[in-house]
């Protein structure tokens, strides 16, 4: 695809970002604040429009697309939208679906991924547990296996989608009978669960934002998953998880600089119309030096990522691994971008003053979803020592 197709396809995309969230989200949005979860047909409403998959093999149902593509879908959509529950909920499967094409059965190619990606199932992402977050090598959650099944025992916490899923990419820890548990990355595979399962039992947790996406502790209980429902070789889910952090923290700044470009314009259109001592907010000095600054941020963080999806899409073309530098750019921008995200939001308020505080605004609802964006995915503090390893600095 050469720069001129790229821009025109770019353009397209954005178009009908814009126009999904104009016709089918901003009118019911409040309604799905407060029931606190969106509803399945917007799932399809969302593949009918071309938005889910994209970036996905045509063999399993998907839309092949470099990154530059999927990369302005997240930004368009946050930026339009103004809402990361949407976004975390209609969107889990990027971070449940990867894993599975990857390295799943064709058989679970057509169970899971192919009605997934058409909006008729949700699929959920399920390796965050009570004791620990970040620390993947450090679950406790176990699978046994008894014949031509594992036989599944322990908890997950915050898991995105959790209470709505038909379908669950789990990270287990295999346990021989009667011997202790492997220690770290060893051990440790991925299953496909059904939402049905008898033993999974599921419980919503309330949140600070991202009201409209539900969430949910997950309980295994001598949950039995057939053999053939795990994900690549016995013990190979650690370098799976690892690779799909990636993806997930590339397309998390890309939200994140949506959702600060939602809070510039909100705070800009406001400035604009609102008039104090006989002129408009942007004739005083202070109030526009607020603005450039919001956009000084955002305009870096967006040509880091322009940068990023570029190398992205070299390594995908070549067949090659990314390097450590770009992993740790990933980990670096991911900061900027949420950070940006951060002050662009508190920012925004400040310009809006007191309706910036009242609910339902777009900068009120940022800033209560801000703070989830700087530890979902991998905190700043994770992030800054991976990259500060693949750097080599320690």
């Amino acid at each position: 695809m050469d720069t001129s197709d790229l821009i025109h396809a770019r353009d397209h995309l954005v178009d009908a970002c814009e126009r999904f969230v104009r016709e089918a989200v901003a009118p019911h949005l409040a309604q799905w604040e407060r029931h606190g979860q969106l509803p399945l047909n917007l799932h399809a409403q969302a593949a009918q429009a071309g938005l889910m998959a994209l970036g996905y093999p045509e063999s399993v149902g998907g839309t092949p697309a470099p990154w530059a593509l999927r990369l302005a879908v997240s930004r368009s959509m946050a930026r339009a939208s103004g809402s990361g529950g949407l976004m975390a909920s209609l969107f889990t499967h990027h971070i449940a679906l990867p894993p599975i094409v990857a390295q799943g059965s064709a058989a679970l190619h057509q169970q899971v991924v192919l009605p997934v990606l058409a909006g008729q199932q949700i699929a959920a992402l399920a390796i965050t547990e009570p004791g620990g977050g970040s620390d993947v090598a450090a679950l406790h959650c176990t699978a046994v296996r008894d014949g031509d099944h594992y036989v599944v025992n322990g908890e997950k916490t915050y898991i995105t989608s959790g209470v709505r899923a038909h379908w669950i990419t789990l990270a287990v820890r295999l346990v021989e009978p009667g011997q202790p548990a492997p220690k770290g990355a060893r051990g440790i595979t991925l299953l496909v669960v059904r939402g049905d399962s008898p033993g999974l039992s599921r419980t919503p947790l309330a949140k600070m934002g991202w009201h409209c996406s539900d969430t949910a502790q997950l309980h295994f209980a001598d949950v039995r998953v057939p053999v053939a429902q795990r994900v690549g070789d016995e013990g190979a889910g650690f370098a799976l998880i690892m690779a799909n952090f990636n993806a997930e923290r590339l397309s998390m700044a890309a939200m994140a600089l949506g959702f600060a470009e939602a809070c510039y314009a909100e705070a800009l259109a406001w400035a604009q119309q609102r008039h104090t001592f006989g002129a408009p907010l942007v004739a005083h000095q202070a109030l526009r030096h607020k603005l450039m600054d919001m956009q000084q941020r955002i305009r870096a963080g967006l040509a880091w990522l322009d940068q990023l999806a570029r190398e992205a899409d070299a390594a995908d073309a070549a067949s090659q691994a990314p390097n450590g530098d770009w992993v740790a750019g990933v980990c670096l921008l991911k900061n900027h971008a949420t950070d940006t995200m951060q002050w662009c939001a508190d920012a925004a308020i400040q310009v809006l003053g007191g309706l910036g505080y009242m609910q339902g605004g777009v900068s009120e609802r940022v800033y209560r979803e801000a703070k989830v964006m700087q530890i979902g995915g991998g905190s700043s503090e994770i992030m800054r020592d991976l990259a500060a390893r693949q750097l080599g600095v320690v």
